[in-house]
C-alpha cells in the first residue's frame, strides 16, 4: 500500500479547510473556525492507484493552520511530505502576494519539483468573481494553478484534486521503485 503526505497551506480565511473537507469528503463545516496547528485527514480514493494498479493508496491530507504564530511548527510538518497544495482567497488582493512567501517556505525549501505543487485560488460562495487571468509572478507562474468555487463547480476542482493525487502517487512509487533498486544494485 503507497502512502503519500499532502499538505494544504495558505494564508488564513483562504478556504483549506472547506476544500480539504470537500475533497476527501468529511464534514461540513458551516462556520468559519480557524485551524488551531494542524488537522490530520485520513482517507483514500478509488480513482487513484499506483502505476502497476494492484497497489491501493492511502492519503494524509495536512490541514495546515495560516497564523504565522504556528511558523515555528512548519519544519514538523513539512517532513516527509509528497506534495503541497497552496490555497489562497483568489478575492482577496494580499493573499496573492502571500502565495509566494508559502510556495518559498513549503516547496522550494523542502527541494519539492513544481509538478508536487498545486495552486488553487479559492473564490468563496456568492463572492461573484471571475475566473479570468491572475497576474502570478514567477515562480507561481510555473505551477498548476485551478480556480475552485464549491457552489458552482464543485466538481471541476475534485477532478483536478484526483490528477494531482495521481500524479503525487506515481511520484512516490517512481521513488519507492528507485530505492529498490539501488538496494539490489
Amino acid at each position: 500500500m503507497l502512502k503519500a503526505k499532502i499538505l494544504f497551506v495558505g494564508p488564513c480565511e483562504s478556504g483549506k479547510t472547506v476544500l480539504a473537507n470537500f475533497l476527501t469528503e468529511s464534514s461540513d463545516i458551516t462556520e468559519y473556525n480557524p485551524t488551531q496547528g494542524v488537522r490530520i485527514l485520513e482517507f483514500e480514493n478509488p480513482h487513484v492507484t499506483s502505476n502497476d494498479k494492484s497497489t491501493g493508496c492511502e492519503f494524509e491530507l495536512w490541514d495546515c493552520s495560516g497564523d504565522p504564530k504556528f511558523e515555528s511548527c512548519w519544519p514538523a510538518l513539512m517532513k516527509d511530505s509528497h506534495g503541497v497544495v497552496v490555497v489562497f482567497n483568489a478575492d482577496i488582493p494580499g493573499h496573492l502576494k502571500e502565495t509566494e512567501m508559502w510556495y518559498s517556505c513549503f516547496v522550494q525549501q523542502q527541494f519539492l519539483q513544481d509538478t508536487q505543487c498545486l495552486l488553487i485560488a479559492h473564490h468563496k460562495p456568492g463572492s461573484g468573481s471571475d475566473k479570468g487571468n491572475l497576474a502570478l509572478a514567477p515562480p507561481l507562474n510555473k505551477l498548476k494553478l485551478v480556480h475552485s468555487n464549491l457552489e458552482d463547480d464543485p466538481e471541476d476542482i475534485r477532478m483536478e484534486f484526483i490528477k494531482y493525487l495521481r500524479s503525487i502517487i506515481n511520484s512516490v512509487s517512481e521513488s519507492r521503485d528507485r530505492e529498490e533498486m539501488s538496494i539490489i544494485t
